[in-house]
């Protein structure tokens, strides 16, 4: 099944190539959607694909690249936005 998914990640998880390599596994996974670094420390992503795959990559976010300290992951399902790539914002 094809899925959206909101992901918020807490921690120590900017300036530690979160998003770069946040776009790396959804890239290797086939997953669409952005990145970005929020004011609060934070960082954002919307992710879509399927639902085995955003598995994969959800349980990726819970550790992170290796400078990352994730703290705890959000996440909530959204409407589909049909991206066309994963982009960092």
């Amino acid at each position: 099944m094809y899925k959206h998914l909101n992901i918020k990640i807490y921690g120590s998880v900017q300036g530690v190539f979160f998003r770069v390599s946040s776009k790396e596994e959804a890239d290797k996974l086939n997953l669409t959607g952005f990145a970005k670094n929020m004011p609060d420390g934070s960082v954002y992503i919307e992710i879509e694909g399927e639902e085995n795959k955003l598995d994969q990559f959800l349980s990726w976010c819970h550790e992170g690249p290796n400078l990352a300290n994730v703290e705890s992951v959000l996440v909530n399902e959204g409407k589909v936005q049909n991206f066309s790539d994963f982009y960092i914002r």
